[in-house]
């Protein structure tokens, strides 16, 4: 797994092209209670910090921004009616989306697992 500023992760899949992107429990806990989510659109065509989710959560709404350039190839679209997944699971199936990046080689300029947590020490 890699990690982002952001409090995002992303993980490379066995034997897929793609990555799944999700809230770390650390980015989930500074939010609180997830009460909205709204998704991309598959096929969307996204680039590095560009506002690619929204998630309401106690009473603050926040945009999720886009961790690398790439194309979104899937939705987690039961999260539109259970978003509380987020806060429940979010290494597990409070996943966002996942999406083909355009430059695998921008995955290494990302934190591994013992840098991210002492990033948010």
């Amino acid at each position: 797994m890699k990690f982002t500023e952001e409090h995002l992760w992303l993980r490379i899949e066995d034997g897929e092209d793609a990555i799944t992107v999700g809230l770390t429990p650390y980015g989930v806990g500074e939010l609180g209670d997830v009460t909205f989510v709204e998704l991309p659109d598959e096929g969307d065509m996204i680039s590095t910090d560009d506002p690619v989710v929204v998630i309401e959560a106690d009473d603050d709404a926040v945009d999720i921004l886009a961790p690398l350039d790439g194309e979104v190839i899937e939705v987690n679209s039961p999260l539109t009616r259970a978003p509380e997944v987020i806060s429940e699971d979010p290494l597990g199936d409070g996943w966002l989306f996942k999406m083909n990046i355009e430059d695998v080689d921008a995955l290494e300029e990302l934190m591994d697992e013992a840098t991210y947590q002492k990033y948010i020490r």
